[in-house]
């Protein structure tokens, strides 16, 4: 990963590293994937606060930098701090807000495994009005509206994510198709997307290869794709014709799906203020309906 001459800011550092990522090795790409995903925690955690969380060893986070062209972490970290100064509060900030205002838990009981975790959910959720622009909900909302065929796509932890986009489409009257799995025919029935249709996929670390497999093999089809993932170094992002990226952060236990939920929820609900042409109370419509 050579470079001759360093970035100069943190735009520039971040498609620096994106243009990189897939030249990356394996620990370096670790590196990467925090840097991008936790860009104020950067700014004030120590280098081997840094690699404990990359799961490499702090000597590969200096030389990381160095293969950027900086003379060590330092430099390469005072760029994110230089954004930390205009930027919004980071996940772990929010969280230790949260732990104050709602009181931090202090045991191992039942009602403090709950309480720790409705803090981080609300923290992710807060984190989302940041991390996702208005003009990519746009875009995504228009495809979904214009879309004959909406296929859903979402394997492991993310299936949940697509089994709330296909009810609530399905009730908003667009044609679904759901890539089950099961049986083995997802990427056969995937060949059936057209172009005037469009993929909708749903995909977190660690990537399900058929999901991954499939988005990049309707993108060489040309077949719009919405993603909803965790970074925008996913193996999803570049096949994208909208990323929605919901950074994740480490939780005790696992990781928690409120966000990318409440982005499904977002983008039906806006669709459903255009096709009812009622953006003051759009209605999902359930099946007990008359």
């Amino acid at each position: 990963m050579p470079q001759s001459k360093p970035p100069s800011d943190y735009e520039e550092l971040i498609r620096t590293i994106h243009e990189r990522y897939d030249h990356m090795s394996k620990s370096y790409q670790r590196i990467a994937v925090y840097l991008t995903q936790n860009p104020n925690d950067v700014a004030v955690h120590s280098v081997h606060a840094i690699a404990e969380r990359c799961e490499v060893h702090a000597s590969n986070v200096v030389r990381f930098a160095q293969a950027l062209g900086y003379d060590g972490f330092k430099t390469l970290q005072g760029l994110f701090q230089k954004r930390l100064s205009t930027a919004a509060p980071g996940f772990e900030a929010r969280v230790k807000a949260l732990e104050s205002e709602l009181g931090a838990r202090k045991d191992r009981s039942e009602g403090g495994f709950l309480r720790d975790l409705i803090v981080r959910d609300i923290a992710s959720l807060q984190n989302l009005l940041v991390e996702v622009s208005e003009a990519d909900l746009k875009k995504a909302v228009t495809l979904l509206e214009k879309a004959e065929v909406i296929y859903l796509l979402g394997q492991l932890r993310s299936s949940p994510v697509a089994d709330l986009l296909r009810y609530i489409l399905t009730m908003l009257g667009k044609r679904c198709v759901l890539l089950d799995p099961s049986g083995g025919l997802a990427t056969h029935m995937a060949r059936e997307i057209r172009k005037t249709d469009l993929l909708f996929a749903i995909s977190f670390r660690f990537y399900a290869t058929e999901v991954v497999n499939i988005v990049n093999e309707a993108a060489s089809r040309k077949v719009p794709i919405v993603a909803i993932s965790d970074s925008t170094l996913s193996p999803v992002a570049k096949a994208a014709s909208v990323l929605l990226a919901v950074p994740e952060h480490e939780y005790t236990f696992s990781r928690s799906l409120a966000a990318p939920m409440c982005l499904a929820q977002a983008l039906t609900v806006a669709l459903a203020a255009r096709l009812q042409r009622n953006s003051v109370n759009p209605r999902i419509p359930t099946v007990t309906e008359q």
